[in-house]
């Protein structure tokens, strides 16, 4: 990694708990290293989730593919998980399953995130609207009360 690189730093509150994930771009523009926040140094959670990043960096710095690594994480159960206030990310099963979804919908293309079913709120909105749109077309009893 670069001596001086550019990065993102989001923060997320998941059932009462805070958590600071920063993530640092290669002069490339993909993903390089991964670090993750909680609670207090020398604590147990902070120590798991430190190890997870370390990994998740290691592994992008070997050459493992982004979606390989988030796709381990997502839908990972275990507590703090439910509520967040992610605008793009309302719910998840636990800090690894956001991380997960995070780091993809910040660092993969759309095209890439839609097949494996890894979209923001706002994206599966549009995906609904959409479907529906395309389903009432079809159903002529349907499409007839739309147009009046």
């Amino acid at each position: 990694m670069p001596r001086r690189r550019a990065g993102l730093t989001t923060t997320v509150t998941i059932g009462g708990e805070r958590f600071s994930l920063t993530a640092n771009g290669r002069q490339d523009g993909t993903l390089g290293e991964v670090f993750i926040q909680w609670g207090k140094q020398g604590q147990t959670q902070a120590g798991l989730l430190d190890i997870y990043a370390v990994t998740l960096s290691v592994g992008l710095q070997h050459g493992v593919p982004l979606l390989d690594l988030v796709r381990q994480g997502l839908d990972l159960y275990f507590v703090p998980n439910g509520h967040t206030d992610d605008p793009q990310i309302p719910r998840v099963r636990s800090v690894v399953d956001w991380v997960a979804r995070r780091l993809a919908i910040d660092w993969l293309p759309y095209e890439v995130r839609a097949v494996e079913g890894i979209l923001t709120i706002q994206e599966c909105e549009t995906a609904a609207t959409d479907w529906l749109a395309t389903e009432t077309v079809g159903i002529p009893a349907l499409s007839s009360a739309s147009s009046r």
